[in-house]
């Protein structure tokens, strides 16, 4: 449920077909469901006291998922989280289901949990899903197959020297990437000591912001196999936010104060850096400060720029030299994108029992120009 979510994951919903236990629409509106808003309210206390909740139960109670992240194949696995409403203590339920490729579901699970529990958070590698290593447990990770057979992983001290095929794994302290072909995880060899901010592109090139506290102005490292390959300053008045890299493209956000104000940018893989300020984005509409930046880089070094419930701009090209402002066919909570492929998701975001109108992920291929709403098939 959207106010589960800690900010800076970059997120998306994705929205499950009802189980027979539970008669929901597809995309819901706010009350739905057979008895109205007081029996859903009902049946979703029920499942989060459940010691033993089916799956299908916690899905529906959540409604939107929390997380959906996609495998090399394509296919998908959603993570939902039902939390206690009414409190921030007390119980609560998870479940995850994976969706292969032609929409129909693989394997899927749930459990029991406690309200002050952090829900479990998974990337799409090569052959499945890794789970980010817990910070109260970091080796109570794991690897799903796309048939949702579990398999352990080493968690190494040893850095890594990134090659291609590596991910980094979002919101870990300190950082660290996954290696599909020996299912390990541990931090990126040679990571500047004051890196703030990583980011691993698809040929394994670590980009980093190497930001010392001292209030020297910071710099973009661009690294591989350890090796580094380059360093550009953070130009000046500005200072650094978020970091992103695909396709040949890196940008990092540019700060005045608390507000996003530009980017600084390269489309030939560090070869050459810009700043960009007027793009067709106009900057004072993200009005919530970088903690809601969203900023990704598309398969084919596209830039989405844009702010968790606002609005989102697109680049027409791979120069990154103008943008357009999406069209969405309802206010997504959050936006993200997996290969060139567009996920908005519709959810709640304060704490209710009941759907909100829309509700659900929203899907577009062709760059946003038409999206539909996401339905098992």
């Amino acid at each position: 449920m959207g106010w589960l979510r800690k900010h800076g994951i970059r997120s998306v919903g994705l929205l499950a077909a009802g189980s027979a236990a539970f008669a929901l629409t597809a995309c819901g509106t706010a009350g739905a469901g057979d008895g109205g808003s007081d029996d859903r309210e009902a049946r979703y206390k029920r499942v989060i006291e459940e010691p033993h909740p089916r799956p299908a139960e916690v899905i529906e109670a959540a409604g939107a998922p929390a997380r959906v992240v996609r495998a090399d194949d394509g296919s998908l696995l959603l993570t939902y989280d039902a939390g206690n409403v009414e409190d921030d203590e007390g119980p609560a339920a998870f479940a995850w289901r994976i969706v292969g490729p032609d929409g129909r579901t693989v394997a899927e699970h749930a459990e029991h949990t406690d309200a002050e529990d952090t829900p479990a958070s998974f990337e799409g590698t090569d052959g499945g899903f890794v789970r980010v290593p817990p910070e109260e447990d970091p080796a109570g990770s794991y690897v799903l197959d796309t048939d949702g057979k579990r398999h352990g992983i080493v968690v190494a001290g040893t850095p890594l020297r990134t090659r291609p095929g590596d991910i980094l794994l979002q919101d870990t302290e300190p950082f660290l990437v996954h290696r599909p072909a020996t299912r390990t995880v541990a931090p990126p060899a040679a990571l500047p000591h004051d890196a703030t901010e990583v980011a691993v592109d698809e040929r394994g090139t670590v980009w980093s912001l190497d930001q010392p506290p001292t209030g020297t102005p910071g710099r973009v490292v661009r690294q591989r196999a350890g090796r580094t390959l380059g360093t550009t300053a953070v130009p000046k008045p500005y200072t650094a936010g978020v970091l992103t890299a695909r396709g040949g493209t890196a940008a990092l956000s540019l700060l005045r104060g608390e507000r996003v104000r530009g980017l600084l940018l390269t489309t030939d893989d560090g070869g050459h850096w810009r700043t960009v300020l007027d793009v067709g984005i106009p900057w004072k509409e993200l009005k919530n400060g970088p903690e809601t930046l969203v900023l990704e880089s598309l398969a084919d070094g596209r830039l989405l720029v844009g702010e968790e419930g606002g609005s989102y701009w697109l680049a027409d090209d791979r120069t990154n030299s103008a943008f357009h402002r999406l069209g969405t066919p309802a206010a997504f909570t959050s936006l993200t994108v997996a290969g060139t492929t567009l996920y908005g998701i519709v959810d709640a975001t304060t704490p209710t029992y009941d759907l909100v109108e829309d509700e659900g992920l929203w899907i577009s291929g062709d760059s946003g120009r038409t999206w539909r709403p996401y339905e098992e098939s």
